[in-house]
């Protein structure tokens, strides 16, 4: 008979469990102990092996695990450049060097997490300049002298060593030591020692369930750590083919893998035959107690079991019945902590959430929504109400003072332009303009600065016809003209040049703004760019402030900014923004608009 035609899925499960018992637990449990009885001695032997040598495996992980995490602390020091250039760094004074120390060593040691596993980190190097103290330590003559410098010195080791350390009297602990030749700022050598803290290699063979006594084996096959008393292992290397154990004696070892640092290396564990077989002989005199416990206790607990969890599952499953027809009542009763409490706790969870969501969420959503929106338009609106038209101010005095010294009418069109920025200036409520209605701006005030430098200043401007029709937010350009003419031509004796080029390439629109002025130091151009990324308040460099603000509120992380600048050369500045051409942001609004009258 096929078992897909005993369908099983539409037998009650209190059959089920009476099938399961008498199948997976009566009959077993009677065959076994009558088939296999003369077996169970056996049995048990072997798993006493196995047991000893899951031991033996928890050795192995628990110190490879160690040593890993020493050797990952030196993988993330030996490319940590920080602490790289703080060891080869030429300091001038001793406050120097305190300085660095509290901000490298001290930082990293505070920022790493606390482990137990690690006793002490040290670092030797050639730098004259450091003071030694504080985990930091000169490379001399004598550390040169000692077998573990000499082993991490040679070319061939890029990788960390394990090496035995001193650790008191009649006590050794283990260190991993690397040369920090990542990075070469002066061609100093650098080491980093770890030490391993004893305490836990000492912990990690002691505090296991093997009854013999325990090696760990280096490559060589000399002993490196033992459990067995009286064994003269300190003192000098002694390899464990020197040790004779009586013939009964059962050897079992581990290799540790997947660790080049510790390749080759294993732990081996010595237990004889009459410890393990002790074990044995108590084990088989609780065959027949057991199996007849076996047979009396699974009656009586699976029918406890059984109705224990049949009677809440019944009342689970009434309640999610109803739940078609949107009743969402929670169960009451007391709250159990097995698998069928937690789901009706969760049952109640979750018709108490459906509830609150039906009743509460999607409101709460649509005003969180409309809180956001408005803090965005509040936000844009104080950043352009920031906007201090300083520019205006400059070029109202320059024709003021012209006008009265030489009482010229040719100022009537200069007036003219400085009327369409004034007029442009306050019509906030317009948010975005064409470039082409922009780059009139710019030629206005290039005429009001050609006016007031004369000769001093030529500018042209180069504007792709495709660009002309794209919408920006209103003066996003112009600031940043303004800065190069009033910052980096004025200082100028002669000669000063405004070049401005726009163009639209692959859905991007460029504007790139450069001039011949005085330009500015790194220092100063890292100061800028940094107080811009921080969005720090506004203080100075008001235009430039204010527009890199403007765009990163309207594209987001589409937006691009460039600054490039060279002292008494000039200065670039390049805007990057998506395209967004007239007639789809016309559309685009008028959708908003129709959006809020349906609403």
């Amino acid at each position: 008979m096929r078992l897909d035609k005993l369908n099983f899925h539409n037998v009650k499960l209190s059959k089920k469990l009476l099938i399961m018992y008498f199948f997976a637990v009566f009959i077993p449990i009677v065959l076994t102990n009558i088939i296999f009885y003369n077996m169970t001695i056996e049995n048990v032997k072997k798993q006493q092996m196995q047991d000893s040598k899951l031991a033996l495996q928890q050795i192995t992980n628990n110190f490879g695990r160690i040593v890993d995490d020493a050797v990952g602390i030196s993988s993330s020091l030996y490319t940590n450049s920080n602490i790289n250039s703080f060891l080869e760094k030429d300091f001038k004074s001793d406050i120097d060097y305190i300085d660095d120390y509290n901000i490298y060593i001290r930082t990293f040691n505070q920022s790493s997490p606390i482990n137990p596993s690690i006793n002490s980190i040290r670092f030797f190097t050639e730098n004259p300049t450091m003071i030694y103290s504080g985990g930091v330590y000169l490379i001399t003559k004598e550390i040169e002298q000692l077998e573990w410098y000499k082993q991490v010195s040679l070319d061939r080791n890029t990788g960390p060593i394990i090496v035995h350390s001193p650790a008191g009297v009649n006590l050794r602990t283990f260190a991993v030591i690397r040369k920090l030749d990542y990075f070469n700022f002066n061609n100093m050598e650098k080491i980093v020692r770890i030490e391993i803290n004893p305490a836990n290699i000492k912990q990690i063979f002691e505090n296991v369930t093997f009854k013999g006594d325990l090696y760990l084996l280096n490559d060589k096959g000399e002993i490196e750590y033992s459990t067995k008393k009286g064994l003269n292992w300190l003192d000098k290397p002694l390899k464990y083919n020197q040790i004779s154990y009586p013939d009964s004696t059962v050897t079992i070892n581990t290799n540790i893998k997947d660790r080049t640092y510790l390749d080759n290396w294993k732990v081996v564990g010595a237990i004889s035959e009459k410890t393990m077989l002790e074990t044995v002989y108590d084990s088989g005199r609780f065959i027949i107690l057991l199996a007849c416990i076996n047979l009396l206790l699974p009656t009586v607990i699976i029918i406890i079991i059984a109705r224990s969890f049949l009677m809440r599952l019944h009342r689970v499953l009434k309640h999610v019945k109803r739940m078609k027809n949107q009743d969402f009542e929670i169960i009451h009763g007391q709250e159990f902590n097995d698998e069928i409490g937690q789901l009706t706790i969760e049952y109640n969870r979750m018709s108490k959430k459906i509830k609150d969501l039906i009743q509460d969420v999607f409101l709460a959503n649509i005003q969180k929504k409309d809180l956001e929106i408005k803090r965005n338009r509040a936000q844009l609106s104080a950043l352009q109400s920031q906007i201090n038209p300083h520019f205006l101010f400059n070029a109202l005095e320059t024709i003021r003072m012209r006008s009265v010294i030489k009482q010229e009418m040719e100022t009537a069109k200069i007036i003219h332009n400085m009327a369409k920025i004034f007029r442009n200036s306050l019509t906030w409520g317009k948010d975005m303009v064409t470039v082409q209605a922009e780059v009139k701006l710019i030629n206005s005030f290039l005429e009001i600065q050609k006016y007031r430098f004369g000769d001093k200043l030529d500018y042209k401007i180069n504007l792709d016809e495709a660009a002309m029709n794209c919408m920006i937010p209103n003066m996003s350009f112009l600031p940043f003209i303004e800065n190069a003419s009033i910052h980096g031509i004025e200082p100028l004796a002669e000669d000063g040049k405004i070049t401005i080029n726009i163009s639209l390439n692959n859905g991007l629109l460029t504007c790139m703004v450069m001039d011949n002025g005085a330009g500015m130091s790194i220092d100063k151009r890292n100061q800028l760019l940094s107080s811009l990324e921080k969005e720090e308040d506004i203080g100075e460099n008001v235009g430039i402030k204010n527009v890199f603000y403007r765009l990163k509120l309207y594209y987001g992380n589409q937006f691009e900014f460039e600054l490039e600048s060279k002292e008494n050369e000039g200065t670039r500045i390049t805007i990057k923004i998506p395209e967004e051409v007239k007639e789809k942001y016309e559309k685009t609004k008028d959708k908003e608009k129709k959006l809020y009258f349906i609403k």
